[in-house]
């Protein structure tokens, strides 16, 4: 919670010192919250029994202060519904006055641009709808490469659309409404791709409407020459819930829990360079394609296409976007990139503003969803069969300081992972390349003797030297006798140097990542009190940790060990689990550290139904989150996939598991995980 509060604040301080009169209205907000904090503190000290502990007070103070800070972020930045067949603007408490005015002014403009924005949908995917886009001439559509790309591909020459998984070529279309409250539409074909910019140019596509039929709801947005710092904007798309999000329930209360209909979000430019504009109005995936339109001039600065959440989004520059256009229009060639002049000024499509007095067309509504956000901001995982949550957090920051609390002797009595727990020996992977690359150690009190395995309770762990990351880690579940313990903080390995373990350079607050596990915490957490307690603390090494984009360990890849609990044998509902990084030369580097992109996993046990030894593998990424294009889909994506296709791309052999593996890839086949149950255990 404390490190959440903070990114609020800043992210609140820096809103208020760019807009001195918003700023003002804000701390009008602030005193007014802090009185009715103040005062149901002092209430519930007041109302303290003798036992009651102290720090309940404290986490009431978080709490409301945690509360106040999203009041203020929801009406400082808020994220409103376009309704076209209202015709005026509603505002419900607490929403700002300000910003009331302000869009109130601006309304013609924002009609006109609202109307030219639509959700781009696709047939043949599997997803209805990929992002956002909008006219930028009247049988034009602009929106990102990223989004494009879902869709159509080039072929060499020119650009065609993709198949989908059935063979079949995808068809795409852009609806004009997709409002909140609204079961209508005002859908166009997209009949040609235009231009898709390779993946080292700006963010940008072109896609044309059909002629046929009738013509589009509104005319193109004129694009501006240039954006000012500090100028005031509204970003128009298609936020989507976004599983990059950190935090969920901060991102309900921000969004008003509605997705994937038209939104207005404003906000201010806060800075720009000579191919990207920044802004700090509220998106979410979904929006990549999203116009960010001037509330002074009607026109479009910019195409959004890449957010941080809490810190920053990226916009293509308007004549950026309107000088490829020409190019492309024209059949130019593509002139080399140059810094444009302060004073350059490029073509555009002008179109008329509602006449003084028209009917605007549409209002602003503020969805509000209003709860105390309480507890902590991020998702805990969750428990395996027979667990409760009832136990209270660990008094340490588990996310804080690592420390070193053990000597090399202090772990002579860890067996670790024991390849006879299933009955049928199921070895540890075991590398056919690269074992230079193993971190071996020396073993304590013995002559010369060396190790390349760190054994603790009921898992084990294999350093890449290269890398100082873990290159497996193999867990045995008892899920009968499984405890639920408290966290307790990192630590690092005393029996392997510290400059051979990633310690903190490359983990903190976002945009850092988080330390995530590789044998979960509560995997090793069984049998007697004390043996359950040493393999919780053991769980918190460094080594047993990868650097992973919150929110990793979630969905589909959470619950695979439970779910293969669900299927073991049921007198015992034991499993072996194997999990580890795919390290490649091409896995990007973040604040000095080779970030993984994708994970593999494979799970052993004795089936309830066959009664016989079986094996699965699976794989995952994050390859989504490491780039700064939003996504509709941003998501780890999870999958099936065959033991043997793991071993080809690690290494390592499974010994008898591949042979053991019921399932089989075929070229070109999907096998994107979005439920547990679509789990091949046994073969058909």
């Amino acid at each position: 919670m404390a490190e959440l509060l903070s990114r609020l604040r800043a992210a609140n301080a820096q809103m208020e010192r760019r807009d001195s009169l918003l700023g003002e209205e804000l701390l009008e907000r602030r005193a007014a919250q802090a009185s009715r904090v103040g005062s149901t503190v002092r209430g519930v000290d007041g109302d303290r029994s003798d036992s009651s502990p102290l720090t309940d007070v404290g986490r009431s103070v978080d709490r409301s202060a945690l509360a106040q800070e999203t009041i203020v972020l929801r009406t400082g930045r808020p994220v409103l519904a376009v309704v076209g067949d209202e015709t005026q603007l509603v505002f419900s408490d607490p929403e700002s006055s300000v910003w009331a005015a302000r869009l109130k002014a601006a309304s013609a403009f924002l009609v006109s641009a609202a109307r030219s924005v639509g959700r781009i949908e696709v047939e043949g995917h599997d997803l209805a709808w990929v992002g956002t886009g909008w006219l930028v001439r009247p049988d034009v559509v602009v929106t990102n490469r990223h989004v494009a790309a879902e869709f159509a591909r080039s072929d060499g020459g020119s650009f065609v659309f993709r198949r989908g998984a059935g063979g079949a070529k995808m068809t795409a279309s852009i609806d004009f409404l997709e409002e909140m409250g609204s079961t209508s539409e005002k859908a166009f074909r997209l009949e040609r791709i235009l231009h898709i910019e390779d993946s080292s140019a700006p963010d940008l596509a072109f896609l044309q409407l059909s002629s046929e039929g009738t013509s589009p709801p509104a005319g193109p947005v004129a694009l501006s020459a240039q954006a000012d710092e500090d100028e005031l904007v509204a970003v128009i798309g298609y936020p989507a819930r976004d599983s990059r999000v950190p935090d969920r329930q901060l991102m309900d209360e921000i969004f008003g829990d509605v997705y994937d209909k038209k939104r207005l979000a404003p906000g201010q430019v806060t800075g720009s360079d000579s191919t990207t504009i920044r802004h700090d109005c509220s998106t979410l995936g979904g929006n990549s394609g999203s116009v960010v339109v001037s509330l002074i001039t009607g026109e479009a600065v910019g195409l959004h296409f890449a957010g941080r959440f809490l810190s920053a989004n990226f916009a293509v520059p308007s004549w950026i976007v309107g000088e490829r256009l020409d190019e492309i229009l024209s059949h130019h060639p593509r002139p080399k990139a140059q810094r444009p002049l302060p004073d350059r000024r490029i073509p555009r499509v002008e179109r008329p503003l509602p006449a003084a007095g028209r009917d605007p067309g549409f209002s602003f509504v503020v969805p509000l969803r209003v709860t105390v956000m309480a507890g902590t901001p991020y998702l805990e995982e969750l428990s395996p069969p027979g667990r409760t949550q009832d136990v209270p957090p660990a008094a340490a920051d588990p996310d804080g300081e690592v420390s070193t609390e053990a000597l090399p002797a202090d772990y002579r009595d860890r067996h670790g992972y024991d390849e006879t727990f299933l009955g049928p020996p199921v070895p540890l992977p075991t590398l056919t390349r690269g074992v230079d690359d193993v971190l071996t150690f020396a073993i304590d009190n013995a002559d010369d003797a060396t190790e390349d395995v760190l054994r603790y309770e009921h898992f084990s762990v294999q350093m890449s030297r290269s890398r100082r990351l873990c290159l497996f880690s193999a867990a045995n579940i008892d899920g009968l006798h499984s405890l639920l313990m408290p966290r307790v903080g990192w630590r690092t390995d005393p029996r392997i140097p510290r400059e051979a373990q990633i310690i903190k350079e490359c983990y903190g607050a976002e945009p850092r990542f988080s330390r995530g596990h590789m044998t979960r915490r509560e995997d090793p957490v069984w049998g007697p009190q004390d043996v359950a307690s040493t393999a919780n603390a053991d769980s918190m090494h460094v080594t047993n940790a990868v650097p992973q984009m919150q929110p990793f360990n979630g969905g589909v890849w959470l619950e695979l060990e439970n779910y293969a609990l669900q299927n073991a044998r049921r007198d015992d509902m034991k499993i072996s689990v194997f999990t580890g990084p795919f390290l490649t030369a091409e896995d990007p580097v973040r604040f000095g550290v080779q970030i993984p992109t994708e994970f593999w996993k494979v799970i052993a046990f004795i089936h309830d139904e066959t009664g016989q030894l079986c094996a699965t593998g699976y794989t995952m990424s994050q390859e989504d989150f490491l780039r700064d294009e939003e996504f509709v889909f941003g998501r780890h994506k999870t999958a099936q996939r065959s033991i043997t296709s793991i071993e080809h791309r690690t290494g390592f052999s499974f010994g008898p598991l591949a042979g053991l593996d019921p399932f089989e890839e075929t070229e070109g086949m999907d096998s994107e995980l979005t439920d547990v149950r679509q789990i091949r255990f046994i073969g058909r």
